[in-house]
């Protein structure tokens, strides 16, 4: 992999763009190495949580629009089928996700933010949809998913005014979930990672799926989805063992993840 990296730590991996020199933009390589590292996560069952995040000042500048520039309308939907395929991936990982927004994230970056399950920022973070002022929409998945998570009104506003906002604004509205100094974030982000980590990973992969399926569908289906995880839990050990540790009043934390 020449622009995406996955290390691991324990039972956590760090996916890094790593394409500093461009501000980690995205391209048809980056997207196909990210596609390729996600399944290689997705595999590996010593994995229980994900943390994405961007080498040098950037997390995502967005797409690169030195390759978009010459493309035809063909092209260009064939560039937007493919992001939004790796990024549907990422968002039904069956592991959960977070984002480490470590700078820019602005247009395809923050489209890859949003696909995670989590979205944590430095102070020096900046968010925005810039598309329109390039003539072109949102293509990787920014109008769909940002109303889902700021409301409608507001990502109208971030996506036809193309503005680009700091950390503090996107904690306002509920884009991120915390921002912390550039040097606490990886930290605060592992820190969160090994407490996901830490619980039943059967109940954790269950909620993570309720959550996503529900957001999809209506209150009652989205009900019964989460019926069926709940119902699922009752056959695991681990929910033998630590219900049997809680009724005998003793502490519990030896997960077998089975």
């Amino acid at each position: 992999m020449a622009f995406v990296t996955l290390e691991k730590d324990g039972p956590v991996g760090v996916v890094t763009m790593n394409r500093p020199e461009a501000l980690n933009a995205l391209n048809i390589q980056v997207l196909r190495e990210l596609d390729a590292v996600l399944d290689q996560a997705e595999e590996d069952e010593s994995l229980y949580v994900l943390i994405v995040t961007g080498a040098g000042r950037s997390f995502v500048a967005g797409a690169d629009i030195g390759e978009m520039s010459g493309f035809t309308a063909v092209e260009g939907k064939a560039f937007g089928v493919l992001g939004n395929q790796v990024f549907a991936k990422l968002e039904n990982l069956s592991k959960p996700t977070i984002a480490a927004v470590n700078g820019f994230a602005l247009g395809g970056g923050c489209e890859l933010a949003m696909s995670c399950d989590i979205r944590l920022a430095s102070e020096k973070a900046k968010f925005g949809q810039p598309e329109t002022g390039l003539g072109i929409t949102p293509g990787f998945g920014g109008t769909q998913r940002l109303p889902r998570i700021v409301g409608a009104s507001r990502a109208m506003e971030l996506i036809l005014t193309a503005r680009t906002i700091p950390a503090a604004q996107a904690l306002e509205i509920g884009l991120v979930s915390h921002v912390y100094p550039p040097e606490e974030l990886m930290p605060q982000a592992m820190e969160l990672a090994r407490a996901i980590a830490a619980n039943a990973q059967v109940a954790v992969r269950q909620s993570k799926a309720a959550i996503r399926r529900g957001l999809q569908t209506d209150m009652t289906t989205g009900a019964a989805f989460e019926s069926e995880a709940f119902g699922l839990c009752f056959s695991t050990q681990d929910q033998k063992d630590a219900m049997r540790a809680f009724v005998n009043k003793e502490k519990f934390t030896a997960f077998q993840n089975r």
